[in-house]
């Protein structure tokens, strides 16, 4: 059975402690947080993984941020990885605020292959690198803005600036670097509303609504969803225009699913599956990665939110996936399946996922705080210490 010490303490040892500190029992924190006494017992005791819609709403319960409750950034596991080359230097930036020291800037063409470059790394699960570069980007990018001749040039500039705040937004929050996080996605908002791209506010709201989950504001990341469809409402009906509309389902699918409104998350999923038959492949448009095999994963993904994780757990390991899904999704996909299967019973069966999840997606798995839930109620599931899971624990910087 897996046992912490001062220095590794599980999200459910957090979360006691810190109910202890404000003076309230199991009983009294469910009621706050709108969950069962059993559920906060069971995550306490470690016999059931922390979801990340239980975390969000125990930290909120709590007054505490969430990236406490998790005990990220995982800094032992980044320093043992050479450190984040680049995270200071963002830090710095940002500090700068409308201050922002440009550089000389290459062509447009060249910043926007660049970026590409940034989120292949980020899809591709290269995120320290994609960290690495991206501050002298922004810099060039705040240089190509101000030194723009034209109207059309500097809108366009604020055009990538924006794709580039929110790649970064992505990147940290991998980290847990949530505040971080928050920054880039105030100032990919801010680029995007000077750009010329009608459609970039749309995407801007969507990436609002994914970042509020952590705060369990379901009410407040909904609206942001209906805003953004109501902004592509009355456009042309593009691939890029189409693959916006089923990324706004599928954020809506899991807000709505994280709230517990099962029937209202099946709605969007609907939505989202007539939209992907319609493109009929997976679009790379404004990042979204939209088509059927990303609703698939949606929806298993749906089943598991929604209190289903026996659906979840079989329809989520039949799926396969072709070389257009990015590397981070499909680990991502394996982290949920791996959950499901453990709240099924089934600790064998998740281990299995989590390796398939290694394998796609080794960063992303590595420093995913749900893969360490897991990993943990898995021993915790085991009759008996197996040396997979001893060895999978091992490499995630977790001590049995």
């Amino acid at each position: 059975m897996l046992s912490t010490n001062d220095s590794d303490p599980t999200i459910g040892e957090r979360i006691a402690a810190a109910r202890k500190v404000v003076g309230l029992n199991q009983h009294a924190l469910a009621g706050r947080a709108n969950y069962s006494t059993s559920m906060v017992r069971a995550v306490e005791q470690g016999r059931e993984p922390a979801s990340p819609a239980f975390v969000s709403c125990m930290a909120r319960a709590l007054g505490m941020e969430t990236e406490e409750l998790y005990g990220r950034p995982y800094r032992d596991l980044i320093d043992e990885e050479g450190g984040l080359p680049g995270l200071g230097e963002l830090r710095t930036l940002f500090a700068e605020g409308r201050h922002v020291l440009p550089v000389e800037p290459a062509p447009l063409t060249e910043l926007a292959a660049e970026l590409e470059r940034a989120r292949t790394m980020r899809h591709s699960d290269r995120a320290h690198q994609a960290i690495a570069i991206s501050p002298v980007l922004l810099r060039q990018l705040h240089g190509a803005s101000q030194q723009a001749s034209t109207d059309t040039e500097r809108a366009r500039s604020q055009s990538l600036l924006a794709r580039c705040y929110a790649n970064v937004g992505q990147l940290v929050y991998r980290f847990g670097w949530f505040t971080l996080a928050t920054q880039a996605l105030d100032r990919a908002e801010s680029a995007a509303e000077q750009s010329d791209d009608p459609l970039l506010p749309a995407h801007a709201s969507q990436q609002r609504a994914l970042l509020l989950l952590s705060h369990a504001a379901y009410d407040t990341a909904a609206q942001l969803v209906d805003h953004s469809l109501n902004l592509l409402s009355g456009t042309n009906e593009s691939e890029t225009t189409l693959a916006l509309y089923g990324a706004a389902h599928l954020r809506g699918a899991i807000i709505q699913a994280r709230d517990a409104n099962a029937d209202r998350a099946r709605d969007h999923i609907a939505e989202a599956q007539e939209i992907g038959l319609r493109i009929g492949h997976q679009s790379g448009a404004y990042d979204t990665n939209f088509g059927p095999e990303n609703v698939a994963i949606h929806d298993t993904a749906v089943s598991l939110e929604t209190g289903d994780p026996d659906q979840a757990a079989r329809t989520g390991s039949a799926l396969r996936f072709s070389s257009n899904i990015p590397a981070t999704r499909v680990g991502h996909h394996w982290q949920d399946v791996a959950r499901a299967w453990v709240l099924a019973g089934e600790p064998a069966q998740a281990l299995t996922a989590l390796n398939k999840a290694r394998r796609a997606a080794p960063q992303q798995t590595r420093y995913h705080p749900q893969v360490h839930e897991t990993a943990r109620a898995i021993a915790t599931a085991e009759r008996r210490k197996t040396d997979s899971t001893a060895h999978f624990a091992h490499w995630l910087g977790l001590t049995l």
